[in-house]
Protein backbone atom coordinates (compact mmCIF):
# COMPACT_ATOMS: atom_id res chain seq x y z
CA UNK A 1 0.00 0.00 0.00
CA UNK A 2 1.04 2.94 -0.78
CA UNK A 3 0.71 6.34 1.37
CA UNK A 4 -0.09 9.78 -0.24
CA UNK A 5 1.28 12.75 1.85
CA UNK A 6 -1.77 15.44 2.31
CA UNK A 7 -0.57 19.23 2.76
CA UNK A 8 -4.30 20.66 2.49
CA UNK A 9 -2.93 22.93 0.01
CA UNK A 10 -5.14 22.22 -3.79
CA UNK A 11 -2.93 23.55 -6.78
CA UNK A 12 -6.03 24.53 -9.24
CA UNK A 13 -7.47 26.44 -5.97
CA UNK A 14 -4.16 28.15 -5.13
CA UNK A 15 -3.84 28.84 -9.34
CA UNK A 16 -7.65 30.47 -9.16
CA UNK A 17 -6.74 32.64 -6.72
CA UNK A 18 -3.50 33.63 -8.25
CA UNK A 19 -5.45 34.91 -11.59
CA UNK A 20 -7.72 36.61 -9.52
CA UNK A 21 -5.15 38.30 -7.67
CA UNK A 22 -3.21 39.27 -10.95
CA UNK A 23 -6.49 40.65 -12.13
CA UNK A 24 -6.85 42.98 -9.32
CA UNK A 25 -3.36 44.33 -9.74
CA UNK A 26 -3.53 44.93 -13.55
CA UNK A 27 -6.96 46.83 -12.71
CA UNK A 28 -5.41 48.76 -9.58
CA UNK A 29 -2.15 49.70 -11.89
CA UNK A 30 -4.48 51.03 -15.22
CA UNK A 31 -6.95 52.86 -12.24
CA UNK A 32 -4.00 54.48 -11.09
CA UNK A 33 -2.05 55.05 -14.43
CA UNK A 34 -5.35 56.81 -15.32
CA UNK A 35 -5.37 59.23 -12.52
CA UNK A 36 -1.66 60.30 -13.25
CA UNK A 37 -1.42 63.85 -16.18
CA UNK A 38 1.03 62.39 -18.17
CA UNK A 39 3.00 65.14 -20.11
CA UNK A 40 2.95 65.14 -24.06
CA UNK A 41 6.94 64.97 -25.51
CA UNK A 42 5.66 66.67 -28.24
CA UNK A 43 4.93 70.04 -26.35
CA UNK A 44 8.07 69.98 -23.59
CA UNK A 45 9.88 72.87 -23.36
CA UNK A 46 12.77 73.70 -25.23
CA UNK A 47 15.45 75.13 -23.41
CA UNK A 48 17.83 77.67 -25.16
CA UNK A 49 21.41 76.85 -25.70
CA UNK A 50 23.95 78.14 -23.72
CA UNK A 51 25.75 80.90 -24.49
CA UNK A 52 29.14 80.29 -26.08
CA UNK A 53 32.33 81.38 -23.33
CA UNK A 54 33.31 84.60 -22.47
CA UNK A 55 36.66 85.67 -24.13
CA UNK A 56 38.10 88.16 -22.37
CA UNK A 57 40.44 90.03 -25.42
CA UNK A 58 44.17 90.68 -24.84
CA UNK A 59 44.20 94.22 -26.21
CA UNK A 60 41.71 95.52 -23.42
CA UNK A 61 39.12 96.29 -25.88
CA UNK A 62 35.44 97.36 -24.18
CA UNK A 63 33.31 95.33 -26.45
CA UNK A 64 33.51 91.61 -26.56
CA UNK A 65 33.03 89.45 -30.09
CA UNK A 66 30.13 87.02 -29.79
CA UNK A 67 28.62 88.55 -27.11
CA UNK A 68 24.81 90.32 -27.66
CA UNK A 69 24.55 93.95 -26.54
CA UNK A 70 21.15 95.82 -27.23
CA UNK A 71 20.77 99.43 -25.82
CA UNK A 72 17.24 99.77 -26.35
CA UNK A 73 15.28 96.68 -25.60
CA UNK A 74 11.31 95.48 -24.96
CA UNK A 75 10.26 92.42 -23.11
CA UNK A 76 8.71 90.65 -26.21
CA UNK A 77 9.65 87.33 -27.20
CA UNK A 78 12.29 86.80 -29.89
CA UNK A 79 14.79 84.11 -29.43
CA UNK A 80 14.16 80.49 -28.82
CA UNK A 81 13.54 79.47 -25.27
CA UNK A 82 11.92 82.98 -24.57
CA UNK A 83 8.15 83.25 -22.91
CA UNK A 84 4.74 84.18 -24.45
CA UNK A 85 1.69 84.65 -23.62
CA UNK A 86 -1.54 83.67 -25.49
CA UNK A 87 -4.75 84.69 -25.19
CA UNK A 88 -7.37 82.35 -26.20
CA UNK A 89 -10.63 83.86 -27.49
CA UNK A 90 -11.81 81.11 -29.83
CA UNK A 91 -14.97 81.26 -30.68
CA UNK A 92 -16.67 79.22 -33.90
CA UNK A 93 -20.55 79.22 -34.58
CA UNK A 94 -22.20 76.90 -37.85
CA UNK A 95 -25.07 76.10 -38.75
CA UNK A 96 -26.24 74.10 -41.92
CA UNK A 97 -29.58 72.62 -42.92
CA UNK A 98 -30.81 70.99 -46.03
CA UNK A 99 -34.01 69.86 -47.68
CA UNK A 100 -35.23 67.54 -50.46
CA UNK A 101 -38.15 66.96 -51.90
CA UNK A 102 -38.73 65.02 -55.28
CA UNK A 103 -41.91 63.76 -57.07
CA UNK A 104 -42.11 61.30 -60.05
CA UNK A 105 -44.90 60.14 -62.12
CA UNK A 106 -45.46 57.29 -64.70
CA UNK A 107 -48.24 56.03 -66.93
CA UNK A 108 -48.13 53.53 -69.60
CA UNK A 109 -51.61 52.19 -71.73
CA UNK A 110 -51.26 49.94 -74.49
CA UNK A 111 -54.68 49.35 -76.39
CA UNK A 112 -55.89 46.19 -77.44
CA UNK A 113 -53.85 45.53 -81.25
CA UNK A 114 -55.87 45.34 -84.28
CA UNK A 115 -54.64 41.76 -86.00
CA UNK A 116 -56.09 41.13 -89.18
CA UNK A 117 -59.05 43.06 -89.14
CA UNK A 118 -60.35 41.91 -85.61
CA UNK A 119 -59.50 42.22 -81.89
CA UNK A 120 -57.71 39.39 -80.30
CA UNK A 121 -59.56 37.69 -77.14
CA UNK A 122 -58.95 34.22 -75.46
CA UNK A 123 -59.92 32.50 -72.75
CA UNK A 124 -57.53 32.02 -70.23
CA UNK A 125 -57.33 28.92 -67.57
CA UNK A 126 -59.21 28.31 -64.39
CA UNK A 127 -56.02 28.79 -62.20
CA UNK A 128 -54.98 32.28 -63.51
CA UNK A 129 -56.72 35.42 -62.21
CA UNK A 130 -57.99 36.62 -64.50
CA UNK A 131 -59.93 33.96 -65.97
CA UNK A 132 -63.51 34.54 -65.12
CA UNK A 133 -63.22 38.01 -65.94
CA UNK A 134 -64.51 39.29 -70.22
CA UNK A 135 -61.68 41.78 -70.98
CA UNK A 136 -59.05 38.66 -71.92
CA UNK A 137 -56.99 40.73 -74.43
CA UNK A 138 -53.45 42.08 -74.94
CA UNK A 139 -54.43 45.43 -73.32
CA UNK A 140 -51.77 46.78 -71.37
CA UNK A 141 -51.98 49.40 -68.60
CA UNK A 142 -49.19 50.80 -66.39
CA UNK A 143 -49.15 53.62 -63.44
CA UNK A 144 -46.22 54.60 -60.93
CA UNK A 145 -45.88 57.31 -58.64
CA UNK A 146 -42.74 57.91 -56.90
CA UNK A 147 -42.36 60.57 -53.87
CA UNK A 148 -39.39 61.68 -51.83
CA UNK A 149 -39.37 64.26 -48.78
CA UNK A 150 -36.07 64.71 -46.49
CA UNK A 151 -35.22 67.53 -44.41
CA UNK A 152 -31.65 67.93 -42.55
CA UNK A 153 -30.48 70.65 -39.92
CA UNK A 154 -27.42 71.07 -37.81
CA UNK A 155 -25.73 73.07 -35.79
CA UNK A 156 -22.42 73.68 -33.62
CA UNK A 157 -20.76 76.19 -31.42
CA UNK A 158 -17.58 76.10 -29.40
CA UNK A 159 -15.97 78.69 -27.11
CA UNK A 160 -12.42 78.63 -25.57
CA UNK A 161 -11.14 81.90 -23.39
CA UNK A 162 -8.70 81.63 -21.51
CA UNK A 163 -4.36 82.38 -20.98
CA UNK A 164 -1.45 80.16 -21.86
CA UNK A 165 2.30 80.57 -22.09
CA UNK A 166 4.56 79.27 -24.26
CA UNK A 167 7.76 79.13 -25.38
CA UNK A 168 9.64 79.67 -28.65
CA UNK A 169 10.83 76.81 -30.08
CA UNK A 170 12.32 77.93 -33.32
CA UNK A 171 13.16 81.02 -35.13
CA UNK A 172 12.88 80.65 -39.21
CA UNK A 173 14.61 82.71 -41.33
CA UNK A 174 11.87 85.37 -42.08
CA UNK A 175 11.85 86.07 -37.90
CA UNK A 176 8.39 83.99 -38.06
CA UNK A 177 8.49 82.18 -34.43
CA UNK A 178 7.34 78.38 -33.89
CA UNK A 179 5.94 78.16 -30.21
CA UNK A 180 4.68 75.27 -28.18
CA UNK A 181 3.18 74.53 -24.40
CA UNK A 182 1.19 73.02 -22.32
CA UNK A 183 -0.52 73.32 -19.32
CA UNK A 184 -0.77 70.40 -16.51
CA UNK A 185 -3.91 70.99 -14.36
CA UNK A 186 -4.86 68.74 -11.46
CA UNK A 187 -8.49 69.49 -9.58
CA UNK A 188 -10.25 67.26 -6.81
CA UNK A 189 -10.52 64.24 -8.50
CA UNK A 190 -9.72 64.74 -12.34
CA UNK A 191 -6.90 65.64 -14.70
CA UNK A 192 -6.93 68.74 -17.56
CA UNK A 193 -4.57 69.82 -19.38
CA UNK A 194 -4.49 72.25 -22.64
CA UNK A 195 -1.91 72.00 -25.19
CA UNK A 196 -0.94 75.02 -27.99
CA UNK A 197 1.50 75.32 -30.82
CA UNK A 198 1.53 77.38 -34.06
CA UNK A 199 3.50 80.25 -35.78
CA UNK A 200 3.51 84.03 -34.79
CA UNK A 201 4.91 86.91 -36.25
CA UNK A 202 6.85 89.44 -34.21
CA UNK A 203 4.81 92.77 -35.35
CA UNK A 204 1.75 91.19 -33.80
CA UNK A 205 3.39 90.61 -30.48
CA UNK A 206 2.04 93.04 -27.76
CA UNK A 207 4.40 94.69 -25.74
CA UNK A 208 2.92 93.03 -23.31
CA UNK A 209 4.39 90.14 -24.64
CA UNK A 210 0.82 88.50 -25.42
CA UNK A 211 -1.03 87.46 -29.05
CA UNK A 212 -4.59 86.57 -29.78
CA UNK A 213 -4.54 82.61 -30.55
CA UNK A 214 -6.95 84.30 -33.54
CA UNK A 215 -3.20 85.71 -34.57
CA UNK A 216 -1.74 82.74 -34.56
CA UNK A 217 -0.78 80.44 -38.43
CA UNK A 218 -1.19 76.49 -38.13
CA UNK A 219 -2.71 76.98 -34.35
CA UNK A 220 -3.09 73.17 -32.93
CA UNK A 221 -5.07 73.66 -29.68
CA UNK A 222 -5.90 70.69 -27.20
CA UNK A 223 -8.35 70.57 -24.67
CA UNK A 224 -8.79 67.67 -22.82
CA UNK A 225 -8.58 65.80 -19.73
CA UNK A 226 -9.08 62.51 -17.60
CA UNK A 227 -10.20 60.96 -14.84
CA UNK A 228 -12.86 60.55 -12.85
CA UNK A 229 -14.60 63.16 -14.05
CA UNK A 230 -14.04 62.24 -17.47
CA UNK A 231 -14.83 58.74 -17.35
CA UNK A 232 -17.99 59.23 -16.03
CA UNK A 233 -19.00 61.27 -18.38
CA UNK A 234 -17.61 58.83 -21.64
CA UNK A 235 -19.63 56.04 -23.00
CA UNK A 236 -18.45 52.57 -22.44
CA UNK A 237 -17.33 50.38 -25.36
CA UNK A 238 -20.33 48.30 -25.51
CA UNK A 239 -21.96 51.61 -25.63
CA UNK A 240 -20.10 52.92 -28.59
CA UNK A 241 -20.35 49.82 -30.64
CA UNK A 242 -24.12 50.06 -30.50
CA UNK A 243 -23.50 54.14 -31.33
CA UNK A 244 -20.39 53.02 -34.39
CA UNK A 245 -21.82 52.59 -38.04
CA UNK A 246 -20.60 49.20 -37.70
CA UNK A 247 -23.87 48.06 -35.41
CA UNK A 248 -26.04 46.66 -38.33
CA UNK A 249 -30.03 47.72 -37.02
Amino acid sequence: MKGRLDTGCDPQGVMAKAKVLAVLLCAVGIVGCAAKPVQDPAFATVIPPPPPPLQVPEDGAIYLENQELTLFDDVRARRVGDLLTVRLVERTDATKSAETSTTKGSSTNIPNPTLFGSTPEFNLPGFFPLANTSNNTLEFELESDKEFEGAGESSQSNSLTGDISVTVVRVLSNGNLVIQGEKLLTLNQGNEHVRFSGIVRQADITTGNTILSTQVADARIVYAGNGALAQANSMGWLTRFFQSPYFPF
